[in-house]
């Protein structure tokens, strides 16, 4: 097929995932994914990839349990597949910046909150909404940005805010929001695989 050939690297559910294949099968975005690399071995992504017919792969802490020789690994499937883009769907684990130098600006991750609030070391999952609620803050929301050696600190492609309500827990917050990243997401990658994306210093312009 033709297209930006796409990797995504997962560790659960895989919901962005999904979004991302429902909107390459309805033509919207001009890539193909053509590997799945879960960290966790029984992460539901993989059953994801396989109704899908894509290809996927465990390489995680028990059959690389060392850093180095897992990175090597990824990134040996990576070129191998010929990979342009590396999607973040999820992904708990820890990314060497060997890969990340090798994908700059190649590489797309989304996250639960608007950024810079809400992120960082420690901050992923229920403990970005909880962080929220506590706060008191009014608004958050979900940002997908390019991967850096830092954590969730790489320039920023698309943003949406979410309205926080007063009756609000973790779990309606977190519902709310992923709405938007399942939106979010596949826009970002829909923009990188028609070349609009351009990052200079760390602002990215989106071109028509």
């Amino acid at each position: 097929m033709s297209g930006v050939k796409i990797a995504v690297l997962v560790s659960g559910g895989g919901t962005n995932m999904q979004a991302v294949i429902h909107e390459i099968q309805k033509g919207s975005i001009n890539g193909n994914i053509e590997m799945v690399i879960s960290s966790k071995e029984m992460a539901f992504a993989l059953e994801r990839a396989s109704r899908y017919g894509i290809e996927s792969v465990y390489i995680g802490k028990n059959n690389f349990p060392d850093i180095n020789k897992r990175t090597e690994e990824i990134i040996r499937i990576l070129e191998a597949k010929e990979i342009e883009l590396v999607i973040l769907a999820g992904y708990m684990s820890i990314l060497d910046n060997k890969l990340i130098g090798k994908y700059r600006n190649r590489m797309i991750n989304i996250h639960p909150s608007l950024i810079p609030s809400f992120c960082g070391k420690g901050y992923y999952g229920a403990r970005v909404h909880e962080a929220a609620l506590e706060y008191g803050v009014k608004i958050s929301g979900a940002t997908a940005h390019f991967v850096d050696e830092g954590t969730d600190t790489g320039p920023i492609i698309l943003q949406e805010a979410v309205e926080v309500k007063s009756e609000d827990t973790v779990e309606t917050l977190a519902e709310r929001v992923l709405k938007v990243e399942h939106r979010l997401l596949p826009e970002a990658v829909k923009l990188f695989c028609e070349g609009k994306l351009v990052v200079e210093g760390r602002k990215v312009i989106i071109n028509n």
